[in-house]
């Protein structure tokens, strides 16, 4: 059976994975009267709760007599280390841009990376059944784009085809709806070469995803670039230096079929299969015959720009909401998760209670955050920092810029360009984008776009929509004004009431409501002046026999502002830190005691 290697690539919310399934109905994956998942793909909990792809997946299809093997990488920029790592997998992409919106940013984040290394892309114009759908503009967009990322001549004359994934059709012509996707399955066939594996020479094969199995322990999948492999196969592992890092037999050789794995009594070049067996092989070793001396290459990606303090949990409430809260059980779980998400980056403090983790957003490593919480960890998380260089030739601080593209309603414009300017925003493009809407493109520092997501939902009404990607690092740009207002911190220990709360309504907005444990240092609202103000929220109603009008009245207090941990993150300023725990997110002071706070900063106005 021949066999073709893709990856499907888009921006976020093109439709991917829903694609991919229909690829599997019409491929016969399933059965008539199988019940599957939509976005079957998307196996993780956070990926169905968000609708979002986070982990590179395999799978596979057969078409005729072709075996298509498929990675469904994610859109969004922050997880780029998937997709970067991936694309060594491949031969050829299928680049999917939605009717509407046309080339995003993540877009051309990752088709960059594609026509780097040589990639020939097959163009998906998906959705051409929206009502506001502009396929053959979209189609010559996308041909600016490749020519503005230095394509060659033979990835310039790209095969398009016009879809509707979720419908299952493909064809030629936007207006000639197909009867299902054939027409795609027979470009993959025709455009995309066949592996290039040297089928008769030693076994090598380059990890790109690792994952842990109860059963079968370490999991490591790649391609097989040479030679064939079978169970109990003696093999060893080399790093990029060729040193042997692991040595060990093959327990079971698994290859993608559908959304299930299954075994194989040998697997070949040109393959993608993944293997157990081996103990300390990681992400980017080359798994290969003992005979083997050189590793495979592995993809450079991309370094961290943010980065986040995890420490252990130091609030007074510690051990009550979760089970793991020593800095042992935090390492190992950070040193497990680096060993296979490849863009992020952990380094150990001097103390060895808190850990620097560095990744590509807000988002990235708010979803590492939020799956520790589920998994009973608790810790405290610091202000998020971008990570400066220095140019190696004048000395110069450098800083990383972000291109920001937004579809707003011209009414919301103003607003929003003037809110980014403020934090050192460089507009580089307006235009309409039909329906009332204007997009607006700038260039922005890391740094200013850090806590400014909400600001932007709450100014656009909800109805704009903010995209970002990594661009360069550029000369610092100067100071960017942080966070206006101060907080009410609380200065007691106890539970809430009702009585204390209406009594500080006044001050500025509650972060909690009535009946919440809180503890001294912790931050309970926002206050409506720049200065912080120490409150007592568990202050109680004087009892007294005197009774007049008035004196019983119901107290009604204004629900509280509840955070996302997205929202707490870019919340917090530096002297500050979020408790995470797996019930409770909760704001507070980094130093608790009042007066150690007061010498904290009048150390700081004296340095």
């Amino acid at each position: 059976m021949q066999l073709r290697n893709i990856a499907i690539i888009a921006h976020v919310d093109h439709g991917k994975t829903t694609l991919v399934d229909t690829m599997m109905q019409q491929s016969g994956a399933f059965r008539a009267n199988q019940n599957v998942a939509e976005r079957a793909m998307d196996s993780g909990e956070l990926e169905r709760e968000r609708g979002i792809t986070i982990l590179a997946k395999c799978t596979s299809v057969e078409w005729k007599d072709t075996r298509i093997n498929i990675v469904d990488t994610p859109g969004h920029a922050d997880f780029g280390g998937e997709v970067e790592r991936i694309l060594s997998m491949v031969d050829g992409v299928v680049l999917l841009v939605d009717a509407a919106e046309g080339p995003m940013p993540q877009t051309k984040f990752v088709t960059a990376k594609a026509l780097k290394l040589g990639l020939k892309p097959i163009v998906v114009v998906n959705k051409v059944d929206k009502p506001d759908a502009r396929s053959y503009d979209v189609q010559t967009e996308v041909f600016d784009l490749f020519s503005a990322l230095d394509a060659n001549d033979e990835q310039l004359d790209f095969p398009t085809l016009f879809a509707s994934g979720r419908d299952g059709w493909a064809s030629d012509e936007p207006d000639n709806h197909g009867d299902d996707l054939s027409p795609l399955f027979e470009s993959i066939v025709k455009n995309v070469a066949a592996p290039d594996a040297d089928e008769n020479g030693l076994f090598s094969m380059l990890v790109t995803t690792i994952e842990a199995d109860p059963y079968l322990g370490r999991i490591l999948t790649g391609r097989i670039f040479s030679g064939s492999v079978k169970p109990n196969q003696a093999i060893k592992a080399l790093n990029a230096k060729n040193e042997v890092i692991d040595q060990g037999r093959v327990q079971k050789i698994l290859a993608f079929r559908d959304v299930t794995r299954v075994s194989l009594d040998i697997g070949i070049a040109g393959d993608i299969v993944a293997i157990a067996g081996m103990t300390k092989a990681t992400v980017a070793d080359t798994l290969c015959a003992t005979e083997v001396t050189e590793a495979i290459q592995a993809q450079p990606v991309d370094p961290p720009t943010l980065a986040m303090t995890f420490s252990v949990n130091t609030s007074p409430f510690v051990g009550q909401d979760g089970s793991k809260v020593t800095s042992r059980m935090i390492r190992e779980r950070l040193m497990r998760e680096s060993e296979g998400n490849v863009a992020i980056k952990i380094t150990e403090t001097e103390n060895n209670d808190a850990f620097d983790v560095a990744g590509r957003g807000e988002l990235q490593l708010g979803v590492l955050i939020e799956q520790m919480r589920r998994e009973g960890y608790e810790l405290s998380i610091s202000r998020p920092r971008v990570l400066y260089r220095e140019d190696p030739k004048t000395g110069e601080r450098l800083e990383p810029i972000e291109e920001v593209v937004i579809d707003v309603d011209e009414e919301y414009s103003g607003i929003v360009v003037e809110a980014l300017s403020v934090r050192k925003g460089r507009m580089t493009e307006m235009r309409q984008a039909g329906g009332g809407k204007v997009r607006l493109t700038f260039t922005v520092p890391s740094r200013g776009l850090i806590g400014y997501h909400g600001e932007f939902m709450t100014e656009t009404r909800g109805t704009g929509v903010l995209n970002r990607v990594f661009s360069e690092y550029a000369p610092y740009q100067g100071s960017v004004p942080g966070r206006r207002n101060g907080v009410l911190i609380s200065n007691a220990t106890g539970k809430s009431n009702a009585y204390g709360l209406a009594g500080l309504e006044g001050r500025g907005i509650l972060l909690i409501g009535a009946t919440v444990p809180v503890y001294e240092g912790m931050i309970v609202g926002e206050h409506s002046r720049e200065n912080d103000l120490e409150v007592n929220p568990l202050k109680a109603k004087q009892l007294t026999n005197v009774r007049a009008s008035g004196t019983d009245e119901a107290i009604r207090l204004t629900p509280p502002r509840r955070m996302s941990l997205e929202d707490a993150i870019a919340y917090v300023n530096d002297d500050e830190l979020l408790e995470v725990t797996p019930l409770n997110l909760r704001l507070r002071k980094r130093y608790l005691d009042p007066n150690v706070r007061k010498r904290e900063d009048r150390k700081k106005d004296a340095g």
